[in-house]
């Protein structure tokens, strides 16, 4: 294998785990945001997890696991 092929690989990888971690979400906040407000700041990362926490918080769902 070669290293671009390798390299290539190991982005897939990277790029499936921030997807199933939900670390992508607050990018797609982001990107969501400025197209639904646009001129309008857009919260910090810390922000958002602390409102998307208190979500969570303010109406549980049940999960199967």
């Amino acid at each position: 294998m070669t290293a671009g092929a390798l390299g290539s690989r190991l982005r897939a990888v990277y790029r499936y785990l921030r997807e199933v971690s939900g670390d992508t979400a607050y990018d797609r906040y982001c990107e969501h945001r400025r197209r639904a407000r646009p001129g309008e700041p857009v919260p910090t990362r810390r922000e958002f997890q602390r409102q998307r926490a208190r979500k969570l918080e303010e109406s549980p769902q049940s999960r199967c696991c």
